[in-house]
């Protein structure tokens, strides 16, 4: 499945960002789908993923309660509100999709990566 990655920006701190992620087909219904970013020099990280059979979610520590990640498998895209932005979260971010369930962080497991789209959050 390709994955088209939107909705990055300069954003003031305290400010909010919603990315969206579309996919070309219908796989994506029955995919694990995740937000991952990355700052140059360092590791991609993975921030937000969502289950398609049972509707979980899961978040990492630095953005649980300031992030929200959903998805439209009628519109096959996943969403990532993001409210009460901070300049660390300034990254590039993409989205990935995977078959298997579970797991959420681990990158190697997702099969299909979007471009990534930035997004800069100034003081």
């Amino acid at each position: 499945v390709q994955l088209q990655a939107s909705g990055g920006g300069l954003v003031q701190a305290g400010g909010s960002l919603r990315l969206a992620c579309t996919a070309s087909d219908g796989t994506f219904r029955r995919s694990t789908v995740a937000w991952f970013r990355q700052v140059p020099g360092n590791e991609r990280a993975f921030v937000a993923g969502s289950g398609w059979n049972r509707g979980d979610t899961f978040y990492a520590d630095s953005v649980r309660g300031r992030f929200t990640i959903s998805r439209d498998d009628a519109k096959t895209t996943v969403y990532l509100q993001m409210n009460s932005l901070k300049p660390e979260d300034t990254a590039i971010y993409y989205c990935a999709a995977k078959v298997s369930s579970g797991n959420y962080a681990f990158k190697p497991s997702y099969r299909s990566w979007g471009q990534g789209t930035q997004v800069t959050v100034r003081e």
